[in-house]
């Protein structure tokens, strides 16, 4: 046995793998198709400088060591930059020996990526393959450290001063970029404005207990174009005291004007991850802690601070085969909002036991936990092997559950179960309170693309919602048309009596008594609720589209028409660089249409959502607040609440004059889910044939 002392000293002139012509570059050591060694991320530089040592024993010199180099990107589709290999037999025994490779990519292989310099000493060692597993062990633990966050980052963007022009009005369309290590967040496009007024609020996390530096470049939005750059500038947390609000005006580098910040260090119980041995809720006094923490006395304590979350991921069944041997290399990914942990791989297994549990701090008791197994594949990104999402308020506490795997649209079954036991303990009132209170947004959303399907679903879902009101217009006209004649007697009998004796706080006290109907409805078994079958046969309609060959349109519709016209277009005329930017543009126009046809039917559906009872919880909290404004309209003349509203409204800015503003109503309809999000949530029925009773059946011994 040989040991191999291996310092990464540096990069030189790597390939630029980002938009803004840098990369985030780490490097892995390969022996015999296994990762011996991963370096840390070193970020926008293509000099990096690692100056990392590690030591890997090897049984066979004569086998190469294999190096290759990534850029990091958040999630889990890292780009590839270069790769070489390190000829271990070329080395002289007990010397010292810099070695400067070059890196290449198989594909190809004229295109020079750039240098990795080592210092590598080969020595003979006769030790036990142990220290090797000790070796192994200490990266897994330093792997799963790595994922731990120690503290919160709560950053509000305020505005932006004076900031370059970068349109030929003399305007620009400015939005932010931030960015905390693997942590990314963007605002919103700020339209022909110098001094744009953001006001938006999100959080980061802390990994290191010194903090870090946030990353700040500002951008000007150009359609069918590269975005221009406006300015930089750097955030040092180090210097920031923690418990404590900075306000921040920071000078644009390589620009003009400046950004205001509100910046805030909190400390907070980290997300944490464990074996299954060690459960922190069946200890009676770690658990009675907890549920004291979240008692309703303490209801005022920190309202961030909701709940508690405990994930255990005790095993996956019949998985996909993901590799050529018919096996695959599963690992899961949990996820809760921002909040992000990893299991370890089980190589070569489509039955994987990971047997470890995770914990989380719940900010908002509406978030989804989701849970994803993935295929680790050493030369590629990971391949999805399959998904489940779980609304915190659909969890049942302390029951192992079989989840049903499902593909990336979470719209139906692909191969495999994950079981899962889970526990949330959350303050009600506090639940309450950040229902109305604006929805934490990820840091990086999925870029909205042009899809055919996706755009005539949303058309199918509004034109559904629109549908609603003209048939409710037509059934109110068909009274005045005396079309039933006792339907319209009716009707106008409650016309006299409802306008003869109206007060405003009827209105609240009616969409009480619907949800109250609704609800007896649901306990006495006359449930009118459906499953929306229409929007899940779109989403799987869609899902087919994505692995179908565009090659002759599957409908024969206005929305197909258009779509392949426009495809024809662009594939006559790709060659017209004025003309693709007129297409880019037209295609920028259609994804606005395509999200606004989502926003409008989602509201419609949100609404219908509430009185239907399918989140309970939001229902509830819908009649309190229908029955304290039925209160208040009763016993308070109007003008008195219109005189408390203004003086509020005119005075926000006074009191609080870095206030986010936000609308309780719609902060309130954003938790309640769409028609689509019903379909994505709905928990799929398990195959007989995984249940823990068959397999003893068929397994009697």
């Amino acid at each position: 046995m040989y040991q191999l002392d291996i310092t990464l000293r540096r990069g030189q002139n790597l390939a630029a793998r980002d938009r803004g012509g840098t990369s985030d570059p780490y490097v892995k050591f390969k022996l015999g198709g296994k990762e011996v060694f991963r370096s840390k991320t070193i970020h926008k530089n293509l000099n990096p400088v690692w100056e990392e040592k590690t030591c890997i024993l090897i049984d066979n010199p004569r086998e190469p060591l294999y190096i290759k180099v990534f850029d990091y990107d958040f999630g889990l589709q890292d780009d590839f930059i270069g790769s070489a290999f390190l000829n271990l037999a070329s080395l002289e025994l007990n010397r010292q020996t810099d070695v400067t490779l070059s890196l290449k990519d198989p594909h190809y292989p004229d295109h020079d990526l750039g240098n990795i310099l080592l210092s590598v000493l080969l020595a003979p060692r006769e030790e036990q393959r142990e220290v090797f597993q000790t070796q192994s062990l200490r990266l897994s633990d330093l792997h799963r450290k790595s994922q731990l966050w120690r503290g919160i980052v709560s950053i509000t963007l305020i505005e932006g001063r004076e900031l370059k022009a970068m349109d030929a009005n003399g305007l620009s369309d400015p939005y932010v970029k931030f960015r905390l290590g693997h942590q990314k967040y963007k605002s919103k496009i700020m339209p022909k404005t110098l001094n744009p007024q953001w006001r938006e609020q999100f959080d980061f996390h802390l990994y290191e207990e010194r903090g870090g530096i946030i990353d700040i470049t500002v951008w000007d939005k150009d359609a069918g174009k590269k975005d221009d750059f406006i300015g930089r500038c750097q955030v040092d947390l180090s210097t920031l005291s923690k418990e404590q609000t900075h306000k921040l005006e920071m000078p644009l580098e390589e620009g003009e004007g400046c950004l205001v910040l509100l910046v805030t260090l909190t400390a907070s119980a980290a997300v944490t991850i464990s074996d299954l041995s060690v459960n922190s809720l069946e200890d009676p006094k770690e658990r009675e802690e907890i549920l004291k923490r979240y008692s309703p006395m303490r209801m005022f304590h920190n309202m961030k601070d909701v709940g508690f979350l405990q994930v255990k991921v005790i095993r996956a069944e019949a998985l996909m085969a993901a590799d050529v041997t018919g096996k695959s290399d599963p690992f899961c990914v949990v996820e809760l909002n921002n909040d992000r942990l990893l299991t370890h791989t089980v190589y070569k297994n489509l039955n994987p036991e990971w047997n470890k549990i995770f914990t989380f701090n719940v900010k908002d008791i509406h978030s989804v936990l989701e849970v994803t197994v993935y295929d680790e594949d050493r030369d590629r990104s990971a391949d999805f092997l399959g998904k489940v999402a779980i609304p915190l308020l659909s969890i049942q506490n302390g029951e192992q559950k079989a989840y049903v795997l499902k593909n990336k649209q979470l719209t139906g079954p692909t191969k495999g179960v994950i079981y899962l036991e889970i526990d949330v303990i959350f303050n009600a009132v506090k639940a309450s309170v950040r229902t109305l209170m604006p929805k934490e947004q990820k840091y990086i959303e999925e870029e909205n693309r042009l899809s055919k399907q996706l755009l005539l679903r949303n058309f199918i879902r509004m034109k559904r919602c629109v549908m609603v009101l003209i048939n409710a217009a037509y059934y109110i006209n068909s009274c005045f048309d005396w079309d039933s004649p006792p339907r319209s007697l009716a009707a106008f009998l409650l016309f006299l009596f409802v306008v003869w004796n109206f007060e405003l706080y009827m209105i609240p006290l009616a969409l009480l008594l619907l949800l109250a109907w609704n609800y007896f409805l649901i306990i006495s078994g006359k449930d009118n609720r459906q499953h929306d079958t229409v929007v899940e046969d779109m989403l799987e309609d869609e899902e087919e589209e994505d692995d179908r060959d565009d090659k002759s349109p599957p409908r024969s519709d206005k929305i197909t028409w258009l779509w392949y016209s426009i495809c024809g277009i662009l594939q006559e005329d790709s060659e017209k660089k004025g003309f693709m930017d007129k297409l880019y543009a037209i295609q920028e126009v259609c994804v606005s249409v395509q999200n606004i046809l989502d926003e409008v039917a989602s509201f419609g559906e949100r609404i219908k959502n509430t009185f239907n009872w399918t989140v309970p919880f939001l229902s509830w909290l819908a009649i309190v607040a229908l029955c304290v404004f039925t209160v208040i309209l009763y016993f308070i003349p109007l003008r008195y609440i219109v005189l408390v509203w203004g003086i509020n409204k005119f005075t926000k800015k006074l009191r609080s004059p870095y206030a986010i503003d936000n609308n309780e109503l719609l902060d309130f309809l954003s938790r309640v889910p769409s028609d689509v999000q019903v379909v994505q949530y709905h928990e799929l029925k398990q195959d007989p044939s995984h249940s823990p009773s068959k397999r003893k059946k068929n397994n009697p011994g």
